[in-house]
């Protein structure tokens, strides 16, 4: 895998924008791209309705969950992932299922050289969880970092009690490294989250991508000639 791009001067960091998949999992093809401005309907329509679902694992933030989770609140929200993707601290996709918004793929914290590192967060929509969405869209962005990005480590924090999440690293090869007690403030109180790591030496001809394949939880999709 990639380490490094030396030389390179764009504005943009190597990797971005990017449009990854598709792949093809229980619940459809999934594929990821940039947030866009008009996914603000759906997003607010999934964030709103599955407040019970998501609201257990998302940090304290002032203001009621609707409130901030309103379809006026996108616009600034897509600003700054905009402004976080270009400026090269971060990765913001957005998770397709047959071509419809489900879910949010963050790669955060992006640190070039020496560490060539950064942590990666998602969510997906509840009517679709279980069926490898997420699962799928986080295997092909982590196997994105560790070649175009040139990343060399990447990071996912989960809360002890979060089991889906925790089996999405399970499924993904992710290494648990230990606990960070009182490490974020998540639904109004400090809570401790696990730590997982996967650096590009750990991972095997394929990538991620590859071991949902050989696993049988997913199939690749080619696009037909043109």
């Amino acid at each position: 895998m990639a380490h490094a791009h030396p030389g390179r001067t764009s504005a943009r960091h190597p990797g971005w924008p990017a449009r990854l998949g598709p792949l093809r999992v229980r619940a459809g093809v999934v594929a990821l791209r940039p947030v866009r401005l008009r996914d603000g309907g759906a997003w607010s329509a999934i964030r709103i309705r599955d407040e019970e679902y998501l609201a257990p694992w998302e940090p304290t933030m002032p203001g009621g969950w609707a409130e901030r989770h309103s379809p006026g609140e996108w616009p600034a929200r897509w600003l700054q992932l905009r402004s976080a993707g270009r400026r090269g601290t971060a990765l913001p996709f957005a998770v397709t299922l047959d071509d419809r918004f489900v879910g949010h793929v963050m790669v955060g914290n992006v640190v070039r050289e020496p560490l060539l590192s950064a942590y990666v967060g998602y969510w997906v929509d509840s009517t679709v969880a279980g069926g490898g969405v997420i699962t799928g869209a986080v295997a092909l962005v982590v196997d994105h970092c560790f070649s175009r990005v040139g990343l060399h480590r990447m990071e996912a924090t989960v809360r002890p009690e979060n089991a889906a999440s925790l089996r999405v690293l399970e499924k993904l090869g992710f290494r648990e490294e230990g606990l960070f007690r009182n490490y974020l403030d998540v639904d109004g109180a400090w809570r401790d989250h696990a730590c997982f790591a996967l650096t590009t030496d750990e991972i095997r001809p394929g990538g991620l991508t590859g071991r949902l394949v050989a696993a049988g939880r997913a199939e690749r999709v080619h696009s037909a000639p043109a």
